[in-house]
């Protein structure tokens, strides 16, 4: 129960913003329950009472509240089990728990499992307005937040790059950082991770917005042609050139100049490019004469610039022109939580373009999320779009999401379980070894293996490796 307080207190400082608050308040010792909902009725909030823990439960699944103030001990569903509803309903819900002196490790525990704050009782009706009114500031300002979510993902053209793991959040919050600025950027991962549409939210969040926005493969243009793409060239240059030609770089003039798979040019190339970037001016294939270029450069590969340096298969000083500021997209696998989102996605815009109407069964989304996902968000994509093209019915469900292995080699034997298990721990093991750089150690324990398993099977699997 609160102990009284000096009268008129809660009505002469009533918390801010108090009227907007919805409160769901679960305690099984009615005599507390009552009278702190009172309390709080009073200083503005909409209160609402549940009787236990279950009960507590069975309201957070129909209706959203602002803060929900619990009690730890009730029965068989106690306040950790009403706290792990409420944040699962919606995790800007701010709970706090009531706890006797007694319990106050079990109070720490629930904060670490994400309780906004404690209430040891008794309590003085001021501490629980103030704790009250303060979650309820939280979960407002966790409210613009997401109000602005659609404003951020529209100005950075983030409209396609969906999911909300750790490792996405963490490159979007770079993403922020960087875009208004004019640093050269490196993006790194695999190939179908989005390395374009990442480098596409840097131009749409930068000062160059609204300038163009030119994207050039060097994987898919011989060496003689990507110079003459991206600097120009003079009218006779070379056979073929009937007539004087902008490049690229001037075509981006005042935007963003997008090079994908930089790794896949040449030394002589390499160079010019280099100029370009500390110069700021190109020279057109066939003149002599410079010309300034006003252009932010973004490069992409999917392969390790630093090894093809260290093996002298790349400029290092044109690469530490490039990597100014490095981002990196993890692989699908690394943030597999993001799938049934994006699945639904795919699915939601191939819908759209059909006028089909289809969706994933709950067991189709499982199946989903446990594959690797090797091509990883192309992949997924085409996968979808496959299952939406063949289904029979509206409901697309969990035998319809097949993996075609590949198979083997004429005259091969029949691949093992032993040996596809073989093959899946080493690709695992040199993923990790890869981004962690080979530090043993680190990869030790991001596999959750001791350093001598580890040693061991990268010595059966023939990988090297460095001691962290």
């Amino acid at each position: 129960m609160t102990e009284p307080s000096p009268a008129g207190a809660s009505a002469a400082h009533p918390p801010a913003g108090a009227a907007a608050g919805k409160v769901l308040v679960a305690d099984d010792q009615r005599n507390v329950r009552t009278t702190t909902a009172l309390v709080l009725r009073s200083a503005g909030y909409a209160v609402a009472e549940a009787e236990d823990g279950a009960a507590a439960v069975g309201r957070l699944a129909g209706e959203g509240f602002d803060v929900v103030l619990t009690d730890l001990r009730m029965g068989e569903v106690d306040g950790l089990e009403v706290l792990r509803a409420a944040l699962e309903a919606s995790p800007a819900t701010q709970v706090i728990v009531m706890t006797a002196y007694g319990t106050i490790d079990s109070a720490v525990d629930a904060i670490r499992r994400g309780a906004f704050d404690y209430l040891a009782k008794p309590f003085k009706e001021e501490e629980l307005l103030l704790r009250v009114g303060k979650a309820v500031e939280k979960r407002r300002l966790l409210g613009e937040v997401s109000l602005l979510a659609g404003e951020f993902r529209e100005r950075y053209g983030l409209g396609h790059i969906v999911g909300r793991s750790a490792a996405l959040r963490e490159l979007l919050d770079r993403v922020m950082r960087v875009a208004p600025t004019d640093s050269t950027v490196l993006i790194t991962g695999e190939s179908g991770t989005g390395k374009e549409l990442v480098a596409r939210a840097l131009h749409a969040g930068g000062k160059r917005g609204q300038k163009p926005f030119v994207p050039v493969n060097c994987a898919a243009i011989t060496e003689t042609l990507l110079e003459s793409e991206l600097f120009g060239h003079a009218r006779g240059a070379f056979t073929g050139a009937a007539r004087a030609r902008r490049g690229l770089f001037e075509e981006a003039s005042g935007g963003t100049l997008f090079i994908d798979e930089i790794s896949e040019t040449a030394p002589g190339f390499q160079a010019k490019l280099l100029r370009a970037l500390q110069d700021g001016e190109i020279r057109r294939v066939g003149e002599s004469v410079p010309v300034q270029v006003d252009v932010r450069v973004i490069a992409a590969t999917n392969r390790d610039l630093k090894a093809l340096v260290a093996a002298r298969g790349f400029r290092e000083d044109l690469y530490y022109r490039l990597a100014v500021v490095p981002l990196r997209v993890p692989p699908l696998r690394e943030r597999i939580e993001d799938v049934p989102l994006l699945a639904e996605h795919f699915l939601s815009a191939w819908c759209r373009r059909t006028g089909i109407r289809k969706e994933l069964a709950p067991g189709a989304l499982q199946r989903l999320g446990g594959h690797a996902w090797p091509g990883n968000v192309r992949e997924l994509e085409n996968m979808v779009e496959q299952l939406a093209a063949l289904s029979a019915g509206p409901v697309i469900g969990a035998e319809e999401v097949r993996f075609d292995a590949p198979g083997p080699a004429p005259g091969a034997d029949a691949v093992t379980l032993a040996a596809a298990v073989d093959a899946a721990e080493r690709r695992t093991i040199a993923a990790a070894l890869q981004r962690w750089e080979g530090d043993l150690g680190e990869v030790a324990r991001q596999l959750g293996v001791s350093s001598t398993t580890l040693w061991r099977k990268m010595k059966r699997h023939g990988l090297p490796g460095r001691e962290g």
